[in-house]
C-alpha cells in the first residue's frame, strides 16, 4: 500500500492551486475536516461497504461547526468518492506545509505547564521568531508534567526550557 504522504500529495497540491488567494480560508475548513476525519468511529463508518459516499458526506458536513463553503464541499466529495477520507489529516498537513512555504513561515507548537497570558505569548512569539529567523504560527498545548517553563517544537527542531528537562539534565550530570 502506498504511504499516506504519497496519496495525500496530489490532493494537497490541487487544493493549494485551486485555493489561489484564499489560502487562509481553505486552511481553516481543511483543518476542521481533517479533525473530523481523524475520528476512528467516522473512519469505521466510512469504511463500511453498506455506507454510500453521500451518507459519509452528509455525516462529515453535518458535524462541521460552520457551514462549509462550496469549494470545501466539492473537495470533500472528491476525497470521499475516491475512498480517501482517512487521508484528510495528511492532506491538511501537506497543505499547511505548502502554505507556509509560500508565506515563509513555519508552524510551531508551544507546550506549556500553565496557560499563557496573551502578553506573555506575544513576547514569546517575538523571541521565538527572532531565534528561528522566520515567522511562526504558534499553537499552545498544555502539558502539566513539564512542571514549569516551555518546550517549543518547530518542524524537527526542539527548544526545551522546561523544569522537567532541566531536572533530567541534572540527573544525567549527577549519575555520570
Amino acid at each position: 500500500m502506498a504511504e499516506l504522504a504519497t496519496i495525500a500529495r496530489p490532493y494537497a497540491e490541487a487544493l493549494f492551486k485551486a485555493a489561489g488567494a484564499d489560502l487562509a480560508g481553505a486552511a481553516v475548513w481543511l483543518d476542521e475536516l481533517a479533525a473530523i476525519a481523524s475520528n476512528v468511529q467516522l473512519q469505521q463508518f466510512a469504511g463500511n461497504p453498506g455506507v454510500t459516499s453521500r451518507q459519509t458526506f452528509d455525516v462529515v458536513s453535518g458535524v462541521a461547526r460552520t457551514p462549509l463553503p462550496e469549494a470545501a464541499k466539492n473537495f470533500l466529495r472528491a476525497v470521499i468518492d475516491n475512498g480517501r477520507i482517512s487521508v484528510l489529516p495528511e492532506i491538511a498537513s501537506q497543505f499547511r506545509a505548502l502554505k507556509n512555504a509560500r508565506s515563509g513561515s513555519s508552524d510551531a507548537v508551544v507546550y506549556s505547564a500553565f496557560p499563557l497570558e496573551p502578553a506573555a505569548l506575544a513576547d514569546l512569539t517575538a523571541t521565538l521568531e527572532k531565534r528561528f529567523g522566520r515567522q511562526l504560527n504558534l499553537r499552545v498545548e498544555l502539558e502539566p508534567e513539564l512542571i514549569g517553563g516551555v518546550r517549543v517544537v518547530v518542524g524537527d527542531e526542539v527548544l526545551d526550557t522546561s523544569v522537567k528537562a532541566r531536572l533530567e539534565q541534572m540527573k544525567v550530570a549527577l549519575i555520570a
